[in-house]
């Protein structure tokens, strides 16, 4: 049987980050005798190849007992981008005789600042088809391939526990990923499938540049995507379904439970301007 690791998005990032520290997560296992958990391959999922490839070699890099990595640089996005992925899963499940994901990270997303009246709404939709759309598919053409001691972590966000004015659709977008991660927590748990919703704030990563198309070139006070990743991983293996590394990002989504929603957008809107070009 063929074991493998799937992270998405992750030619930058926090995917890239999860890449290189389950890759060294798995061999950490190897070398501490745990086989079962060993993967043999990790498949870094994106559609920059060049970056890809330039993580593998990185990854490849890292010392003895990593696994094998397999650049998969493809379009994921929607149905066709979900379903192209899944075949692959069946395809090598084939090949191979069996197929067994310890790792499923759903990463790949994005988002657009400012008001949604003023917005691309074909840009709009492309992100629903990726955040929300793809998401769902490639988890369903995955678990198949899933069972006792796999985990699955999504990626959500901070902006998922209340809807936020001049990041509307984003926000809902992860707030679907949110609900629809813990409803599959309670129902994968009799599996013995591990399910973490990833909810950080803001994190060093390109998101601002892409969300601006260029207005905005850093994330505000983002925080460290290594260190965010590594802290989600560890929450991962402990079986925690939620993963907030930052004492102020717990605060924040305790805090959303006191307040309004419709204060929430209206006082985002008013107040948290999001540049865009």
């Amino acid at each position: 049987m063929k074991k493998i690791i799937v992270v998405t998005g992750a030619s930058s990032g926090m995917g890239a980050s999860f890449a290189r520290q389950l890759a060294e997560e798995s061999a950490g296992f190897l070398q501490r005798g745990k086989t079962q958990a060993a993967s043999d391959e990790i498949w870094i999922v994106a559609r920059r190849k060049d970056r890809l490839e330039a993580l593998k070699k990185e990854i490849e890099g890292l010392g003895e007992g990593i696994p094998f990595v397999r650049v998969i640089d493809m379009d994921i996005s929607g149905r066709d981008g979900a379903r192209a992925l899944g075949k692959l899963f069946s395809d090598e499940a084939s090949a191979e005789g069996s197929l067994f994901i310890n790792v499923l990270v759903n990463n790949a997303g994005f988002g657009t600042y400012g008001e949604f009246a003023e917005t691309d709404v074909e840009r709009e939709m492309e992100m629903v088809d990726l955040d929300c759309t793809s998401l769902t598919g490639i988890t369903g053409y995955a678990l198949p391939f899933m069972g006792k001691g796999s985990r699955l972590i999504n990626t959500a966000s901070l902006a998922s526990f209340l809807p936020l004015g001049n990041f509307a659709v984003y926000g809902a977008c992860k707030a679907y990923v949110l609900s629809f991660t813990v409803a599959l927590a309670a129902e994968l748990k009799q599996k013995g499938i591990r399910v973490t919703a990833l909810c950080p704030g803001p994190v060093s990563t390109e998101f601002a540049n892409v969300a601006s198309r260029g207005a905005r070139k850093e994330v505000k006070h983002g925080l460290s995507a290594e260190k965010t990743v590594a802290h989600c991983i560890r929450k991962s293996r402990r079986g925690s379904l939620y993963a907030l590394m930052a004492f102020k990002w717990k605060i924040a989504s305790w805090a959303s439970k006191l307040v309004p929603r419709y204060t929430c957008a209206w006082f985002t809107y008013k107040f948290n301007k999001r540049p865009s070009n």
